[in-house]
């Protein structure tokens, strides 16, 4: 947890950004596994954490914007939960350690609101955030006195955006966590090279991820995608053998205990030795991963850092003969996105992707960017012009998707730029991709964490240990 007065600040800065209004921000509670008792790992509401930075469950914060004043609702534990956990913190104490001085019970919290929907009371009712949890929608469809369909429909505009807005630039406290489960990544990954080698299966370097990021104090950020069909973009089977000729795509992430997050992605040839095919059409992704970490700094859009990228993978698979025609023309009709169907990043921070529960709309793009339609670009999660503070992942990748490939050439699309005679020939090589988190910063943006092995000669070095 950070210092209270983070916290405060947070909260005031809120208050003063919305300016009016009585906010509500439930935390999350144990979600069962297969039975009440025996619940998959506690994950805190990421709006929750930032503003009360309080990790146990069944909480609700709520920020009175009119009286200047802060709650944390929840019940205290009893002596029945006491014998199974162990003295805890009352609600009071937890509270005071993030600067709060008003708390109350949750019958009390329900009674405060049901005040406000008295015909009498001219105070507006509450404002709160779409949820993302099904649990979540009917507490509020409770407390507010909503039918449950109707709870995303009443969520604040307006709250989505202020906390948008300051949760988009990150602190130098949550860059510091960032970098901490970047180092963590670095062990994951240089371990899981090493570990690449003909004869293993993907669990078995997916359990060591695992591992790693948990020996980090935090699980992984997300379900690890570790294989060898990498023309899957989001291929969560182990059951894969390794075996020479394949890469091996390995895309993992931790968090720290305060659950900011890291996201890498580092493809590598299984048995250590990139092949001359393997290698071109790695050194093409390399380039615009490289490219896109050149071209970002403030005020340029990140849907023009995906665009310079694409250029760089067009001009790569030219020179293979995969595409032909003006690089220009290639990116312009979408052409390339054969190759990656996917944008190239999205933001990251207290969530891998950042904020996405209040709507990826609302987070990658604002008035001046729009999302596209086109196939490929349409899938960019986050378009908008940059700031200092940003922190968003760069994860260009290549991915021979055979389906997709019989699907343009028998729809005849992107013929006049699209080689399907010599893409047939690639058909069975499987997906690269490369992914860094990046921090945009006030002349330009730097790569964060302890550099994870990323060119060739790298990799193949750190392997052959």
């Amino acid at each position: 947890m950070f210092k209270k007065e983070i916290y405060m600040a947070r909260r005031e800065q809120l208050r003063k950004d919305m300016g009016h209004g009585i906010i509500i921000l439930p935390g999350n509670h144990e979600a069962p596994c297969n039975y009440k008792d025996n619940t998959y790992w506690f994950r805190q509401d990421s709006t929750f954490l930032y503003f009360f930075g309080l990790q146990r469950e069944d909480l609700v914060g709520v920020i009175d914007c009119d009286k200047g004043k802060d709650y944390i609702f929840a019940n205290d534990y009893d002596i029945d939960d006491i014998v199974w956990t162990g003295p805890l913190p009352s609600v009071k104490e937890l509270a005071a350690s993030v600067g709060v001085e008003n708390t109350g019970t949750l019958k009390e919290l329900h009674d405060m609101i049901y005040a406000l929907r008295s015909p009498t009371c001219d105070t507006p009712m509450p404002l709160y955030l779409p949820p993302y949890r099904a649990d979540i929608r009917a507490d509020l469809a409770d407390l507010i006195g909503l039918k449950y369909p109707t709870v995303d429909r009443h969520a604040s505009m307006e709250l989505i955006l202020a906390c948008v807005k300051q949760r988009s630039i990150k602190s130098a406290e949550e860059i510091a966590e960032i970098e901490k489960a970047i180092e963590t990544a670095y062990n994951m990954h240089v371990g899981a090279m090493k570990l690449a080698m003909p004869g293993r299966y993907e669990y078995e370097l997916a359990g060591f991820m695992q591992g790693e990021a948990w020996k980090g104090n935090g699980p992984v950020s997300f379900p690890v995608i570790m294989t060898v069909h990498g023309e899957t973009l989001h291929n969560h089977g182990h059951n894969n053998r390794l075996e020479v000729g394949r890469m091996l795509v390995m895309d993992a992430g931790a968090e720290t205990a305060m659950n900011y997050c890291s996201d890498i992605t580092r493809t590598v040839p299984v048995g250590g030795k990139f092949d001359a095919r393997q290698k071109a059409i790695y050194e093409i992704v390399l380039g615009a991963n490289l490219e896109a970490i050149r071209v970002t700094k403030p005020g340029i859009t990140y849907k023009e850092v995906h665009q310079a990228a694409s250029r760089k993978l067009a001009e790569g698979y030219k020179g293979l003969g995969i595409l032909r025609g003006n690089v220009d023309d290639i990116v312009e009709s979408g052409a390339h996105s054969l190759l990656m169907p996917h944008g190239l990043g999205h933001m990251m921070g207290l969530d891998v992707h950042d904020m996405e529960n209040y709507g990826q709309i609302n987070v990658g793009y604002d008035n001046e960017t729009r999302p596209s339609e086109q196939f490929g670009l349409g899938s960019l999660r986050c378009g908008r012009k940059l700031q200092p503070g940003f922190v968003i992942t760069d994860e260009p990748g290549c991915y021979f998707i055979p389906a997709l490939i019989d699907k343009w050439k028998a729809e005849g699309t992107g013929k006049d730029f699209v080689n399907f005679d010599e893409l047939e020939k690639w058909k069975d090589f499987g997906g690269i991709r490369i992914e860094d988190d990046i921090l945009v910063t006030e002349t330009g943006c730097r790569v964060l964490g302890k550099p994870i092995p990323k060119t060739v000669a790298e990799i193949e070095e750190t392997m052959a240990q």
